[in-house]
């Protein structure tokens, strides 16, 4: 699949004073669903978002659920809201006078996106940082060149998640899924409706780590998943209570008894092979 980055030309700076013209009916609103693109904002200073909200506007679709911030030790967090699976997204993003965190921000939220199964990753960059150093100087390096090859291999880096196929025989059988962490639970979803459809009798999601955010409860109780069997290393009791399928298993007693080996100085890997979960 193509990877794609759209790099403007600098804006004239004659076009501001075009005399006015009458400008056409707005095209008929796009349905995201239907067309299958969205369009984001790179980060949250208002010359960002107030652009971003004017292409938006004038494609007549809604802008991309995002959150970018800045957490207290200086580091970059970037949280997409909605789905992107599957579809080509569009970021806008503006350089401000700090230009270094424009462009982590940036490179994160192409990656944040890619990882959650966006098509294509389009880059809208009018000013694009660093195009001032696009030739070689003596001792020096084309800085310009380096970023785009960045925000290109953003895009690549992920790892495409392979298709779903099912090796053997599942008819009249109990199918177990077994990972170290379920939290977008779609794939498990899906690997469900596959065995279920190959005729497995029942269907159990194990995984040590139950993150279980957004619609996950839901897709899960609505899914051909009849239990989802996680441990207590992270709380989950709200989505237990939107989805009787999600139960618990308790380590405490693996924990308490890994510490009172590592003080006593004894076996550990006694431990993994003689705990049971029934105890």
């Amino acid at each position: 699949m193509p990877k794609k980055l759209l790099l403007l030309p600098p804006l004239n700076p004659y076009s501001a004073f075009r005399a006015p013209r009458a400008h056409p009916a707005a095209p008929p609103a796009m349905n995201a669903a239907r067309t299958g693109y969205r369009v984001f904002s790179a980060n949250s200073t208002a010359a960002c978002t107030e652009l971003a909200k004017r292409i938006t506007e004038r494609l007549g679709a809604e802008l991309g659920k995002s959150v970018v911030y800045q957490e207290t030790n200086g580091e970059t967090r970037v949280e997409i809201k909605e789905s992107v699976r599957g579809q080509d997204i569009f970021i806008i993003q503006t350089i401000p006078r700090d230009v270094n965190t424009a462009v982590m921000e940036l490179l994160i939220m192409a990656y944040a996106l890619k990882t959650s199964c966006a098509r294509n990753i389009i880059g809208v960059i009018p000013y694009f940082p660093y195009s001032k150093q696009s030739k070689m100087r003596k001792r020096g390096s084309i800085v310009c060149k380096l970023l785009a090859s960045m925000l290109a291999k953003a895009v690549m880096m992920a790892k495409e998640k392979p298709p779903i196929t099912v090796v053997g025989d599942v008819g009249g059988r109990i199918a177990i899924i077994v990972d170290d962490i379920i939290d977008d639970v779609e794939s498990f979803v899906a690997a469900a409706e596959i065995l279920k459809e190959r005729g497995a009798y029942k269907i159990y999601v194990m995984a040590t780590h139950g993150i279980l955010s957004a619609e996950a409860p839901r897709l899960i109780e609505e899914s051909s998943i009849d239990e989802v069997v996680v441990t207590n290393t992270v709380p989950h009791e709200i989505q237990k209570l939107q989805c009787p399928k999600i139960k618990t298993v308790d380590i405490s007693l693996i924990l308490s008894e890994a510490i009172r080996r590592i003080h006593n100085g004894e076996s550990m890997a006694y431990l993994f092979r003689n705990i049971t979960v029934d105890d």
